[in-house]
């Protein structure tokens, strides 16, 4: 049987194409492309309260068939540690995420909500009546330089959570699972607002999860299972709630960031990797070892490849990435899909910009996190605007 001209075509086209470009099957989801907008913190939702210029910066972003995951919001009010970060356990934020949500969808995206919780990465200012954060631990994070300030940020010291409140936090996370569902169901009762665990970058669970953090003697400390035991309460607790095809974890088990690191990462990794299967969660979303902190990239010969073996869903990479070496991830099976921050946030039409060869605009770090409605948020330029 020869070939006909038409599927030559076609197999030129394929090969062709990209392999960030090439669509992606994600459980129930039909992905156009591989490339996803992973959560960004921007700190522009006023006393956590998201504002109608987030749905004009996500709908920017968003594209048919185009997955976005949103900037970390807060499952409670104790979960607080950075100022103005988005909110999802009070009505009025959750009738706040509708319209943002929905700005999404009108545009084919597929949108799911990072929920989160700092743990210690607070201050007394942030917790209700001014109580001290809680933790794995009641040592005292010391002063770290964040993202968006030149002068160290300072950390008040927490308290070690009791083991009898455990299922007290489960339970906020379950709730602001619920809560999110309950924001995407604003005009398309199809299209929801679905859930992303943030167990990563020394925040909460993350402080369970890792041994330089987690000095527990409960069944939530000691031994791997035991420090992993609360993520995966939560993570079940979610997969219950909103239904495990609905639901992704952020890991960074190589990162050091806000002094999270772990004296075995890759079992760390492996472990959590094989866990989650038994929850049948639809995605696992991993930081390179490359990005052992937030901003800089190191040489490093550790990789995620023994997780992406042992997870059966579909498996995120993020970390650095820029075309050449997101299209090679692909490219040699290391990954389903794969983020890519800064370029998502300085390109709202990226996937186009990958298609064309066209040149990328820049990012600016310091207005990563101003204030501003419209600078460094709405403004970067779509391709039609740059020529």
């Amino acid at each position: 049987m020869g070939h006909s001209v038409e599927t030559v075509q076609q197999e030129v086209e394929q090969t062709a194409t990209m392999p960030v470009l090439t669509p992606y099957k994600m459980g129930k989801f039909n992905l156009s492309y591989r490339m996803v907008m992973p959560p960004m913190t921007r700190q522009r939702s006023w006393n956590n309260i998201p504002q109608p210029h987030a749905a004009i910066y996500y709908s920017h972003r968003a594209a048919n068939g185009g997955l976005i995951i949103s900037e970390a919001t807060v499952i409670s009010e104790a979960g607080r540690g950075y100022k103005d970060t988005p909110g999802i356990w009070s009505k009025e934020q959750v009738e706040a995420w509708k319209p943002i949500v929905d700005a999404v969808h009108a545009k084919g995206g597929i949108f799911f909500c990072q929920i989160w919780h700092v743990g210690r990465a607070s201050t007394y200012e942030y917790q209700p009546n001014g109580q001290p954060p809680i933790s794995s631990t009641s040592n005292v994070l010391k002063p770290q330089v964040q993202a968006n300030s030149e002068e160290p940020a300072k950390f008040s010291p927490p308290r070690r959570l009791a083991t009898e409140e455990i299922p007290q936090v489960v339970n906020e996370y379950r709730l602001a699972a619920r809560n999110a569902m309950e924001a995407g169901k604003f005009l398309s009762p199809f299209n929801n607002f679905y859930a992303r665990i943030h167990g990563a970058h020394g925040y909460l669970l993350d402080q369970f999860m890792k041994d330089h953090i987690n000095d527990r003697t409960d069944q939530y400390g000691g031994s791997l299972e035991n420090r992993c035991r609360f993520a995966l309460e939560v993570v079940e607790a979610v997969a219950n709630e909103i239904r495990a095809d609905r639901v992704g974890l952020r890991l960074s088990p190589y990162a050091t960031y806000l002094d999270s690191g772990d004296s075995d990462p890759t079992a760390l990794g492996v472990y959590m990797a094989e866990s989650l299967n038994k929850y049948d969660i639809l995605y696992c979303h991993m930081v390179e070892p490359r990005m052992k902190l937030s901003e800089e990239s190191f040489e490093t010969t550790e990789s995620l490849l023994p997780m992406r073996k042992a997870f059966k869903g579909t498996f995120i990479v993020a970390g650095g990435y820029d075309k050449e070496d997101g299209n090679k991830a692909v490219a040699e099976n290391r990954t389903d899909l794969v983020s890519f921050g800064r370029l998502f946030l300085s390109n709202p039409d990226l996937p186009k910009r990958f298609e064309l060869n066209a040149p990328l605009t820049k990012h600016n770090r310091s207005t990563y996190c101003e204030p501003d409605p419209v600078v460094g948020y709405t403004d970067y330029p779509f391709l039609e605007n740059t020529a």
